[in-house]
């Protein structure tokens, strides 16, 4: 599981914006490190965000976050998951995809009651020239 605590945003920005092209469909897949970095700084900073034990996140191959608040979890499979691939969930985190689009087409797996991000996301915007405010 990656850490809940506390992201530097300029990391975040950082890690997202070297990513963004690709997110565009500007780009070739970035490098594995970079695109890594990306998932779980903004993994992160959702748990900073919806802190939390009652649903978990899971972005394979990179990570997993547990957030929201609500019952914990504390052994075997926890009944509010939440799992997508990393493109889809830095499309959610940045604002270019809107979580139900993604449920409803099937890119987001989501299962329990208290499985909804989309009161805490995005979680930053980037546009075609760069982040917005």
């Amino acid at each position: 599981m990656a850490s809940s605590r506390s992201v530097d945003p300029g990391q975040l920005r950082a890690a997202v914006l070297a990513i963004s092209p690709w997110l565009q469909g500007d780009a070739p897949d970035p490098a594995r490190p970079e695109l890594a970095a990306a998932v779980r700084l903004s993994l992160r900073a959702l748990a900073a965000d919806a802190p939390g034990r009652s649903v978990e996140v899971r972005v394979p191959p990179f990570a997993a976050v547990q957030c929201v608040e609500g019952p914990r979890h504390t052994r075997g499979t926890p009944p509010n998951v939440i799992e997508t691939d990393p493109r889809t969930w830095l499309e959610l985190a940045t604002g270019q995809l809107d979580w139900i689009t993604a449920v409803a087409d099937g890119r987001v797996s989501a299962s329990g009651s208290r499985a909804d991000l989309s009161h805490w996301l995005p979680l930053l915007r980037i546009g075609r020239t760069g982040f917005e405010d």
